[in-house]
């Protein structure tokens, strides 16, 4: 009865995803672009926007095969992209955007589907077929979200980061300092960081490899996965981007590309200097006013309340947690490169921080508790850090003037319910963890005289 019913699921949200990217690829040609799935299958030829995204999928597949069976698809997976390197060499077709390499890996990861339909059967049929989704899962979240962030550009034409900049007054406008600080550090430091941050899929294949390092022998799945949490995050966070469209500090009240391209970062990103409040970012904070709504351009996404950057580095660490030590300093470096980053670059405000960790915190104890069955302490976990998530959007944007204006009271305050939801989701997944029972003390014999 149960595996009827979680195959009905799976059926249902196998059907409820596919009917989401078509009207995803509806919605983006109605504005003249590509969906997600003609980007998807473009890239079985042309090349690819991201070559390390596309192998690092390939690697999540590859933990349902034996070793001799990932040797040879890696080992097929670069004969592709040689093959396709030679061709384009020989016509002289340039790259003008993305990976020359990538193409292999996608073609690899079809080849697996068409063996798991055709000469796989049974279990070996599902198990081959669940890795090949959860490879094209990770390049369709992908896909999705770059189409999610030009829907927003298109359909939110006025933004509320001046709510936002007010209420970030409550914390010290941690964008502006921590701008100025990465700007410090020069080339290496920004050209770090800016890996880091863009690189984000990748750490998290790298630990969801290890999580799933046991598959190819156990034949099966883990019940729970940072590959889950990665997907939920994706697919529930762009909706809290039309409810409370921000573009970001360094566009809202900076010169936006500008800044960025006299060091050399990002010399694909539109001017948007004459949309800006003014030109203060990094160097000098807003000043405390009525914040209004304010038009911005069709161009730049409304990407940072929550800032699912911050949602994902988070989740990261929380994954790495039983991995070996170095995984977990890993974990807790990523985390901290993608905080610093979306702060000193002015992708997002402090306050795009704290709603994206309460954000996370309550994704990964919802799912967790779908895990293991919901109960009275997974219900109240869940419920808490919604209504947290709630009150923090609320605050930011019927009470910002209120925070900025009393920044002793409000700062104190946000990070109490920043650090209650963390306290109530490490002392709850802490009873839900499985104990050791304790070693049985051998009962004395007595001894013959």
């Amino acid at each position: 009865m149960w595996r009827q019913r979680r195959a009905r699921l799976w059926a249902v949200a196998g059907v409820a995803a596919l009917g989401f990217l078509i009207a995803l690829e509806f919605a983006a040609r109605r504005y003249g672009l590509p969906g997600p799935i003609t980007n998807q299958v473009r890239e079985v030829i042309f090349p690819p926007k991201s070559g390390f995204l596309l192998y690092a999928s390939m690697a999540l597949m590859m933990v349902v095969l034996t070793w001799r069976q990932r040797f040879i698809a890696v080992g097929a997976a670069i004969g592709i992209d040689v093959a396709f390197l030679v061709v384009r060499w020989a016509v002289d077709a340039k790259v003008p955007d993305g990976h020359p390499f990538g193409n292999g890996a996608l073609w690899v990861i079809l080849g697996c589907a068409v063996i798991a339909v055709t000469r796989r059967t049974g279990r070996e049929r599902v198990l081959l077929l669940k890795g090949v989704g959860l490879s094209l899962l990770l390049v369709a979240g992908r896909k999705t979200g770059d189409t999610w962030l030009f829907i927003t550009s298109k359909t939110r034409p006025a933004v509320l980061d001046q709510y936002v900049a007010t209420a970030d007054h409550a914390l010290g406008n941690p964008s502006w300092l921590v701008g100025r600080i990465v700007t410090a550090t020069g080339p290496i430091g920004l050209h770090v960081l800016d890996i880091v941050y863009g690189q984000l899929a990748v750490a998290a294949v790298i630990v969801a490899l290890y999580q799933l390092r046991n598959v190819a022998v156990e034949r099966r799945f883990p019940s729970h996965h940072l590959v889950r949490t990665f997907l939920v995050i994706g697919l529930l966070g762009p909706a809290f981007y039309m409810i409370f469209p921000v573009v970001g500090p360094i566009f809202a009240y900076g010169t936006g590309a500008e800044h960025w391209r006299a060091v050399g970062l990002w010399s694909e990103i539109p001017p948007t200097q004459h949309w800006a409040v003014a030109n203060l970012w990094p160097g000098t904070p807003p000043p405390i006013s009525t914040p209004h709504h304010m038009a911005f351009d069709e161009i730049t996404p409304r990407n940072c309340m929550p800032s699912l950057h911050t949602a994902w580095a988070t989740a990261i660490f929380i994954h790495s947690r039983k991995g070996p030590r170095i995984l977990r300093f890993a974990g807790m470096f990523w985390l901290i490169a993608t905080l610093t980053a979306t702060l000193g670059f002015g992708w997002h405000y402090g306050a795009d921080l704290i709603a994206g960790v309460v954000f996370v915190l309550t994704i990964e104890a919802a799912l967790r508790s779908l895990d293991r069955g919901w109960d009275r302490s997974g219900i109240q976990l869940v419920a808490y850090g919604a209504t947290v998530f709630a009150a923090l959007l609320v605050s930011y944007r019927f009470l910002p003037l209120e925070m900025a204006m009393h920044p002793w009271v409000a700062g104190p305050l946000l990070m109490l319910a920043l650090t209650s939801v963390v306290y109530g989701y490490v002392r709850t997944t802490e009873l839900w963890e499985p104990r050791a029972a304790p070693a049985r003390q051998p009962e004395p014999q007595p001894e013959l005289i």
